[in-house]
């Protein structure tokens, strides 16, 4: 008797299982903006994970159902989320706006607790720029400060000959590139950070003997620093996705 209503209870949920779960249809639309540069915005299948990429007309073509959720991303737009219905399916004009980012400044308060300040109490000397060490040596190095000359108690100066022999020796090149190694760990450490060996491995697909040759490959790519260092940990993630396709690709032409 209990193996009779094992087995009914087995087929009334497989019955319902199998209602619930549909076979996805392709559904296919274009992006609209003021933007003109509409090609490879990325569309997500929230619920499948599914990705695929606008072309230069702005249009797509992903596995969906009625119910899931589109996600529209790229760095220029701001991030778009769809909630696809019937009719989605059946419109041959199915189409996605999307706004462009503004790069707008937040609002700054400055509070002025009656004047108290590192600088009022002489802790450090008005409108003092801060450095790193990398940047404080360089700045030491490259800069020409007029000495006052009054061993003759004549008004005067001398200008220090240590930047022009630093220049001549190569010691300012070398500060220089120190400054910008230094800039360059610190992009790493924040990219390492932001992300977990198993992103690189599992989500990304690097071999993971070349995660660290990848991790430096992103860093050197300008546009890719700008994003890292906003701290928008989308944004970086979609151009990260960019970055190691090309990156598998180079891997796969050095092993042939």
């Amino acid at each position: 008797m209990i193996n009779k209503i094992a087995c009914f209870l087995l087929v009334v949920w497989g019955q319902n299982v199998s209602s619930q779960v549909q076979e996805r249809t392709l559904i296919s639309g274009k992006i609209a903006s003021g933007n003109s540069d509409l090609e490879g915005v990325y569309v997500v299948n929230a619920q499948t994970e599914a990705m695929t990429v606008t072309d230069a007309l702005g249009s797509f073509s992903i596995l969906a159902n009625a119910g899931d959720t589109l996600v529209f991303s790229s760095i220029q737009f701001n991030e778009k989320r769809i909630l696809l219905t019937a009719d989605n399916f059946s419109d041959i004009n199915f189409t996605v706006r999307l706004s462009m980012v503004m790069h707008q400044l937040q609002e700054v308060v400055v509070k002025n607790y009656n004047g108290i300040n590192a600088e009022s109490l002489g802790i450090v000397p008005y409108g003092q720029k801060t450095y790193t060490q990398a940047e404080r040596r360089l700045h030491t190095a490259t800069a020409l400060n007029p000495e006052a000359n009054s061993s003759n108690g004549m008004a005067g100066g001398s200008i220090s000959a240590d930047p022009l022999l630093n220049f001549f020796s190569g010691r300012t090149a070398m500060l220089k590139k120190e400054a910008e190694v230094e800039k360059k760990e610190a992009f790493m450490k924040l990219l390492e950070r932001m992300f977990s060996l198993e992103h690189f491995v599992d989500r990304l697909k690097i071999p993971l003997e070349y995660v660290k040759g990848f991790e430096y490959y992103a860093i050197e790519n300008d546009k890719f620093t700008i994003i890292l260092n906003s701290k928008n940990k989308t944004s970086t993630e979609f151009l990260l996705a960019e970055l190691a396709t090309k990156y598998k690709e180079m891997i796969a032409s050095e092993i042939k």
